[in-house]
């Protein structure tokens, strides 16, 4: 279990260090190319959930946010001894993304988005590192779930 927080925690970090750095050096609407019609830094705040859906929710996304991570720790506690080590980073990725917004959403009231991609001419709604820890667990998860 200590495992699980000392990575959520790191994880958190690099997400709200990246956020500070976007808050930092860019104004809100702000866009930089990286790589030409692929990939932008977008200074961009959400007050909703994926994809701007539920704008002005905040208290029903710490509410859910709550309510989840009490349920995963549970789980978490409950099948400890039959957790493997690439369970770990799984939770490890969906909390610590899960915390870096919710921390967003207590202080800010709004999460700070920045990872603009522009796919085969399709604007991808703006993300965050949150974000990408939380998919890339549900991911793992889903494969594990499958797997099994």
């Amino acid at each position: 279990m200590i495992v699980i927080v000392v990575i959520s925690i790191i994880l958190v970090l690099i997400d709200q260090i990246s956020k500070k750095i976007i808050e930092l050096n860019y104004n809100i609407g702000d866009s930089k190319e990286i790589i030409k019609n692929f990939f932008y830094i977008t200074s961009h705040r959400n007050r909703g959930a994926a994809w701007g859906i539920l704008q002005n929710s905040r208290y029903l996304f710490l509410f859910i946010t709550i309510l989840f991570l009490f349920l995963l720790f549970f789980y978490i506690y409950k099948n400890k001894v039959l957790l493997k080590i690439n369970d770990y980073v799984m939770f490890s990725l969906i909390i610590g993304g899960a915390l870096g917004n919710f921390l967003d959403r207590i202080i800010k009231g709004e999460v700070i988005d920045f990872l603009d991609f522009h796919i085969f001419g399709y604007d991808f709604p703006i993300f965050n590192l949150a974000d990408t820890f939380i998919c890339l667990g549900i991911f793992l998860l889903a494969l594990k779930i499958y797997k099994e």
